[in-house]
């Protein structure tokens, strides 16, 4: 990848860049006492990007949230909720999804036009419009730039998730540090075809908004695209770019000299929050990380990757400890791209087991240990071209039946 030209931020958030207000609260979805409710607001009306699921069934505040930044192409806050998906409800959901809109607005003095909507949670069933309007009378006391407000605002944005995904880095534009951060909620219904979660990016650049949803789009394709926990994409799922432009650099172009190394960051936060819900899917005990290269192309790449990363056999060999290189091969044949049967290499982290698509001997207890750890990476090599990709997923456990079949109750 070259030089970084980026740090990490420690304990970095989505209220490190600047402009940035965020917060969360209890109002009742959940019920358990877990935040549900949350909002990040900018002082300023940003920039703004997003992309989307591309489910047929797709959620009221979706519909909410794409009339709001075709308007301008403006944000300048962002409310959400979990507990409930505010999906398959109908006109009441649709009018619930603008009344959150209107309330949130009104109670921060933004224009409506200016706010999304984001909900998650269970399908087909009403919000308890009392308990979030309550809510969202309390939300703006609760806003805050420092790290308890980020922290409140990642809480109440989480599901089935065990743990909270944000990230934060600096990077240098024109003399200028610029800084780029993300929250993202993801651990079930996770699949690659956008957006596959919810995730919020803020960051301080002055960057071109058609720019800024290219990049988006470019970026996704390559990271929130490229995992999977369990084949669905879910009728939620939502990426919202935040852009308030006070760091003060030259205006973020295409063609501007430090435009790779901005993307370079944005791609990073996108990777590490995409990574960071593939490890937390649920009832999930590793992290698996399959490459592929040579490859016809990189989209060819791209299609095997995400083939093997789904395969419920594979999940299942990585969840047992089983070296089953046979189930490998067996996706990467059915993706219905090109393949030479005759040229794959297969490694399971450092251990070959596959070479020209004939196996070679390698030590099972060995092969045991790795696949034992946290972390299993899948090298396919095709020798087939100049493609390659990565993908993202998790093992297939025992624990993720239970979890879903019981996830209403």
């Amino acid at each position: 990848m070259g030089v970084q030209h980026f740090t990490v931020v420690e304990h970095g958030s989505v209220t490190i860049p600047k402009g940035f207000r965020a917060g969360g609260l209890h109002c009742g979805l959940k019920k358990t006492e877990r935040n549900d409710l949350g909002a990040i607001l900018c002082e300023v009306p940003a920039t703004a990007a997003a992309v989307y699921t591309t489910n047929v069934f797709q959620a009221a505040p979706l519909k909410v949230t794409r009339e709001s930044i075709a308007a301008e192409g403006k944000l300048q806050a962002v409310i959400v909720n979990s507990g409930n998906a505010n999906a398959c409800t109908g006109q009441q959901g649709e009018q619930d999804a603008y009344q959150m809109r209107n309330e949130i607005a009104e109670q921060l003095g933004v224009p409506n036009h200016y706010v999304a909507v984001a909900s998650t949670g269970v399908i087909g069933e009403l919000l308890k419009m009392d308990r979030v309007s309550a809510g969202i009378t309390q939300l703006p006391a609760r806003l805050s730039s420092d790290a308890a407000g980020a922290e409140e605002f990642s809480q109440a944005i989480l599901t089935t998730d065990l743990v909270k995904k944000e990230i934060c880095v600096a990077v240098q534009v024109g003399g200028q540090t610029v800084h780029i951060a993300g929250a993202a909620k993801g651990s079930g219904m996770i699949h690659p075809n956008m957006a596959t979660m919810l995730a919020f990016m803020t960051t301080d650049a002055v960057i071109d908004q058609a720019d800024l949803q290219q990049l988006l789009g470019q970026t996704t394709d390559v990271t929130f695209n490229m995992i999977t926990v369990d084949g669905d994409t879910s009728t939620n799922d939502m990426l919202v770019a935040m852009a308030s432009g006070l760091a003060g650099n030259e205006t973020l172009q295409s063609n501007h000299p430090d435009w790779d190394a901005y993307a370079a960051a944005f791609r990073h936060v996108c990777e590490h929050l995409a990574q960071a819900i593939a490890r937390d899917g649920e009832g999930a005990t590793k992290l698996v990380e399959v490459n592929v290269s040579g490859a016809v192309s990189d989209q060819s790449a791209r299609a095997i990757a995400k083939t093997v990363i789904g395969s419920s056999l594979v999940k299942s060999a990585v969840f047992g400890a089983d070296a089953n290189w046979g189930r490998i091969i067996a996706a990467v044949g059915r993706a219905g791209e090109p393949v030479n049967p005759e040229t794959v290499d297969i490694r399971l982290g450092d251990i070959t087991v596959l070479t020209q698509s004939r196996p070679v001997p390698f030590d099972e207890d060995i092969a045991l240990e790795y696949l034992k750890g946290n972390t299993v990476t899948i090298h396919v090599a095709l020798n087939n071209g100049e493609g390659v990709a990565t993908a993202w997923g998790c093992d297939l456990t025992y624990d993720y039946v239970r979890i879903n079949a019981a996830y209403r109750t």
